[in-house]
């Protein structure tokens, strides 16, 4: 059975930490920072399968993943599962619930991760008296809703090999970006995963897998994925 597991009382220092350019505005002064410290105080230590939180559970906080990945999924009335984001280190994780005060959605581990638990109630009242911390707050929900609009023109326009080759080329970015390869990474997320995020079946998924290796533009390695053409994956997603 999965489970959920329990608060850690372990001190993380925000300004130590090296994913702070990520999850942190810039421009935070070093005092700034220690008033977020005493925020951000605890972490939570995560395995494979177990739940940050579950939907219908009361919000409380949002959470910084240190490390590891974790998904987010949605359970249908016919009991099938879709799967409607991967979030890796340096993301914040559980906005979706900021409007319900409930979450609407799973948060499942896919590797040994680890999160900083953030107080929604605190970081409300600290962002008042830090407006770089509010704009940050703010640039963070505009970046979701961004993203799922993303994923709907996904959905609705786009053919197989268009969405693989954003999904791989979003990866890419948000690799380059915590300073990690843009051409060669791991995927943590399972084909079937891939394709209830992408809205494909799962034999759907490995064909196009197999379509774009034999074009040359990606190798494939069990779940290592090495892009071997840049340009060409973007005309791919350009549909040419």
């Amino acid at each position: 059975m999965q489970r959920t597991v329990s608060f850690n009382q372990l001190k993380i220092a925000c300004s130590n930490c090296n994913l702070r350019e990520l999850c942190l505005p810039v421009d935070l002064s070093n005092d700034e920072i220690l008033q977020l410290n005493d925020l951000c105080h605890q972490k939570r230590r995560f395995a494979h399968g177990d739940y940050l939180y579950r939907s219908g559970d009361k919000f409380q906080s949002l959470f910084a993943i240190r490390s590891g990945s974790f998904k987010t999924q949605v359970l249908h009335e016919d009991g099938r599962e879709q799967v409607t984001g991967f979030q890796m280190a340096g993301e914040i994780i559980g906005l979706d619930a900021i409007s319900t005060d409930r979450h609407t959605c799973d948060a499942i581990a896919h590797e040994s991760s680890e999160v900083c638990e953030l107080p929604f109630n605190k970081l409300e009242t600290l962002s008042r008296k830090l407006p770089s911390l509010q704009r940050h707050l703010h640039r963070i929900m505009s970046r979701e809703i961004v993203r799922d609009q993303g994923i709907m023109l996904l959905l609705g326009s786009m053919r197989a090999e268009q969405r693989l080759a954003a999904f791989l080329l979003n990866l890419s970015q948000r690799y380059a970006a915590r300073g990690l390869s843009p051409t060669r990474f791991q995927l943590r997320m399972s084909r079937q995963e891939i394709g209830s995020y992408l809205g494909l079946k799962l034999e759907t998924i490995s064909r196009t897998f197999s379509l774009l290796q034999q074009r040359g533009l990606i190798h494939i390695h069990i779940k290592s994925i090495e892009i071997l053409d840049m340009e060409g994956l973007q005309t791919c997603l350009a549909g040419s």
